[in-house]
């Protein structure tokens, strides 16, 4: 099946298959009809601490990307719960942050994928 990420804010398209926002908070200014969003796993987001830290500093990605990875080592039932919901059809990661190549999606997609 396809895993793929793409902003909450870009439209719905079909071939999202299954809808998964995959942040910790709900996405400011978003309705929840509008975000077409078929399940909500904020646990298996980054932990506030981890987010704040980051606060979205590019300089920042690489040592993000390894404290993310630890925390999803740490959050089997998150994961396991994810990969669960993947195995039945094509999904999509959803995530709010501006920055295309410095999110959480990117780091979780490689993390599911390498299983």
């Amino acid at each position: 099946m396809a895993l793929r990420i793409k902003r909450i804010y870009e439209p719905k398209e079909d071939s999202d298959g299954t809808r998964i926002l995959v942040d910790r908070l709900w996405p400011r200014g978003l309705s929840k009809q509008d975000a077409a969003v078929d399940i909500w796993l904020k646990d298996i987001a980054p932990s506030p601490a981890l987010r704040r830290w980051f606060g979205h500093d590019p300089a920042k990605w690489t040592e993000f990307q390894r404290r993310y990875r630890d925390e999803l080592e740490e959050n089997s039932s998150a994961v396991e719960e994810l990969k669960r919901q993947i195995r039945q059809s094509d999904a999509t990661l959803l995530y709010a942050a501006k920055d295309l190549r410095h999110n959480h999606a990117i780091v979780l997609q490689r993390f599911i994928g390498k299983d």
